[in-house]
């Protein structure tokens, strides 16, 4: 398996915004902000992702006005990078931002085999549903605003159901962006975690993105998710770099 390319994050950044896509968005010169229903923070926060074109002060105070017209709090997503202004992170601390929710992206290559216990659709069914909501956390506006987020997910893309014994075990989902492919909603029914379908799931979805030109994937996990980065750090991803959410109220 050959050496990947370096990644750059003002690259990649822009292409995982659009692969899980906010039910609004809003620019703030370089910002772009994300809302929906407060739920999933990717698609709930600010992305300040190059020059606001304004004041630092006045960009942040423009960001919660945005947010504050929607009922939201501010939450502002700030990677760990040499790229980040240093006086962002400052400013938002004077204010009573906190850092949290250390969360790691990273890739690895577009590599995987169809198998027949995987299906793989280009739309959310009802049993693609039902897993996606029995292995979640249980709240039911959670569940509903990410199912909606993936039914905006745009073309081309890809929806994988592995089965087990007749029964539906493992889902997930990858969209494709030029030599990128982008993974999400990674879920195994209780009953049948520890048992390999998740990779298999994996597998399923690299395979059907390299058919639609992906070369590289990508995705995202909480960086204490150990269970996650074994999972992924054995199928070659590794760390490209990383990302803390910052609020004033960790929720």
């Amino acid at each position: 398996m050959g050496a990947l390319r370096r990644v750059d994050p003002a690259a990649l950044e822009p292409i995982a915004a659009r692969a899980w896509p906010a039910a609004e968005e809003g620019r703030i010169g370089g910002w772009r902000l994300h809302a929906t229903d407060g739920y999933s923070r990717r698609i709930n926060a600010c992305w300040p992702l190059a020059d606001p074109g304004m004041a630092l002060a006045e960009a942040v105070t423009r960001a919660e006005a945005w947010y504050a017209a929607r009922g939201r709090p501010a939450i502002f997503k700030l990677m760990d990078s040499d790229d980040e202004p240093a006086d962002l992170a400052t400013h938002l601390a004077g204010l009573g931002y906190r850092p949290h929710t250390r969360t790691l992206v990273m890739t690895g290559p577009a590599s995987g085999e169809a198998e027949s216990a995987v299906c793989v659709h280009a739309a959310v069914d009802d049993t693609f549903e039902a897993v996606f909501a029995a292995a979640g956390a249980g709240d039911p506006g959670d569940t509903r605003e990410r199912l909606e987020t993936l039914r905006r997910v745009p073309a081309p893309r890809a929806f994988a159901l592995a089965a087990a014994a007749g029964a539906p075990a493992a889902i997930g989902a990858c969209a494709v962006e030029g030599e990128w492919a982008g993974v999400f909603a990674m879920r195994t029914a209780p009953l049948h975690r520890r048992a390999g379908h998740a990779r298999r799931v994996l597998s399923a979805l690299m395979a059907a993105a390299r058919q639609t030109g992906a070369r590289r994937a990508w995705l995202q996990v909480e960086a204490d998710n150990a269970p996650a980065l074994a999972l992924y750090n054995g199928l070659g991803f590794e760390a490209a770099y990383g990302y803390r959410y910052w609020s004033r109220a960790i929720g």
